[in-house]
């Protein structure tokens, strides 16, 4: 049996999920056919990496895909160019090995001379490879780099993309990959955000060749409704999909792994427990607020990244306290530095040009977390403390 799937990548094998062939058509169609360099920028969790499985394999059929991931990349890699190239060249190997040029040694055969040879040959050195590897490709070549943002603090890798800007676009002189497609939250404009000193935290300018992604990555009520049907048709619960695809979506605006870990408490949690012992009594609207009220108090990755990134940037944490506490309103302006990072972090939406909290789950994880710094500060501000073994009273 198939399940609701919260940490890593889904497949559609092994999970329940929405289904992506007209947003894999859309960016074909859209940006990989029309050679477009482009990030798929969301927040945490948000399906990047489902995505890109998703999208590599649904282009095979017209492209050569290389699909690299930088998670996993030594910090002892990025030291320098040279160091960085190598590392860089060895990871398109093991990705070459998983697509048809395995099959053409004579193609990729260059490529694996410079990954095993002397440490002497840079970034440099590597494009003119790169180079020649795309012009005598049977097929068009697409590189694809998921979790970018692991090395965005790496001035050897801004450089590395430095080079491959200056190739892209010069490619009627000097061939390259037919289309890039980077994945992670930063945008392409923020990539230089952590080289600058905390003084001077202004973002770089965007670089040209970025084509905006405009592909909605969020599940909609009818999405939603579609891959519980698939779990239906598996469980046979009696549920109404209708109602609760809509409830969920009332919850979690449709952001992908809230909707996931709402259908995986109640399926793996809530059925039989206490007060739920059918599963028809699970998926009701009383089933969902019990996952959500579960999922307010768990401590998942998610609601951890968003805790740090607004103590990180203060002005983006009174934003937040101003509209849950006083009912402030804020024009939704994204050269702002704090309402961008805010949309770009998957926290904020823009809604009929206001400033809007993403969604309900976490306006009320934010309002908790608040509201408990609050009483704490209040609390610790009244209570005596010691020196020595001496009380000491608070004036």
């Amino acid at each position: 049996m198939r399940y609701f799937n919260t940490e890593g990548a889904c497949n559609p094998q092994e999970h329940y999920m929405v289904k992506l062939d007209d947003r894999l058509e859309e960016i074909k169609k859209m940006l990989v056919d029309r050679k477009k360099y482009f990030i798929i920028n969301r927040g945490r969790q948000y399906g990047k990496t489902t995505m890109l499985r998703a999208l590599e394999k649904y282009l095979e059929k017209d492209y050569i895909v290389l699909s690299l991931d930088f998670q996993g990349l030594e910090t002892e890699k990025y030291a320098n160019s040279v160091t960085f190239a190598h590392a860089f060249a060895k990871e398109l190997l093991e990705a070459a090995n998983l697509t048809m040029l395995r099959d053409q040694k004579p193609l990729w055969e260059p490529l694996a001379h410079f990954a095993d040879g002397a440490e002497k040959d840079g970034i440099m050195e590597l494009f003119v490879i790169l180079s020649r590897m795309c012009k005598d490709a049977e097929k068009p070549i697409v590189l694809m780099i998921d979790e970018v943002d692991s090395a965005s603090n790496n001035q050897v890798f801004v450089d590395f993309l430095s080079i491959l800007r200056k190739y892209y676009l010069g490619r009627d002189k000097m061939p390259i990959f037919h289309a890039v497609v980077l994945a992670g939250v930063y945008d392409i404009k923020n990539l230089k955000l952590k080289l600058r000193p905390e003084t001077e935290h202004q973002y770089n300018s965007p670089w040209n060749i970025a084509a905006k992604f405009k592909v909605d990555m969020s599940f909609s009520a009818n999405q939603i409704a579609s891959m519980l049907s698939d779990y239906e048709a598996d469980y046979h619960t009696g549920m109404d999909l209708r109602e609760i695809a809509g409830e969920i979506y009332r919850y979690t605006s449709g952001y992908p792994v809230l909707v996931s870990a709402i259908c995986k408490y109640i399926n793996e949690d809530l059925s039989g427990g206490d007060g739920f012992e059918s599963m028809e009594g699970a998926w009701t609207r009383e089933g969902i607020l019990r996952a959500v009220k579960a999922i307010l108090v768990d401590n998942v990755p998610l609601f951890e990244s968003m805790i740090r990134h607004i103590n990180e940037y203060p002005e983006m944490k009174k934003m937040f306290q101003a509209i849950l506490f006083q009912g402030s309103e804020f024009a939704y302006n994204p050269d702002t530095k704090e309402i961008n990072l805010a949309h770009m972090f998957g926290y904020a939406v823009d809604e009929a040009g206001k400033v809007r909290i993403a969604n309900r789950i976490f306006e009320t994880r934010l309002y908790n977390y608040f509201l408990s710094e609050e009483e704490l500060t209040s609390v610790i501000g009244k209570v005596p403390f010691s020196v020595c073994g001496h009380r000491i009273p608070v004036l």
